[in-house]
């Protein structure tokens, strides 16, 4: 499964976390067991009310039983979004 992960090396991504959170930044390492360590790392937090807000994280670690979902951004696309127009409920928490 790990080797899945090698075309997104060096290249930023989306990961989607079991407690729904939505984090983007670099992937730079990744384990046989899904451990990715990314950089340039921002947490999108979603509301219903206001726009997205974008926390920076830095240099960020996320466990492999964490990672529900990971993909590749599509620069263009993410870059033509405003995302202070952009209203969502949080996501929820994944129950195994």
């Amino acid at each position: 499964m790990a080797a899945s992960l090698e075309p997104f090396a060096d290249k930023k991504v989306a990961v989607i976390t079991g407690d729904g959170r939505m984090i983007t930044g670099n992937l730079k390492a990744y384990d046989q067991v899904i451990n990715i360590v990314l950089v340039n790392t921002v947490e999108r937090v979603y509301s219903h009310n206001v726009g997205v807000e974008e926390v920076s994280l830095g240099l960020y670690v996320i466990r492999g039983d964490n990672v529900a979902l990971i993909g590749e951004l599509d620069m263009d696309i993410d870059n033509a979004i405003d995302l202070t127009y952009v209203h969502a409920e949080p996501l929820e928490v994944f129950k195994t």
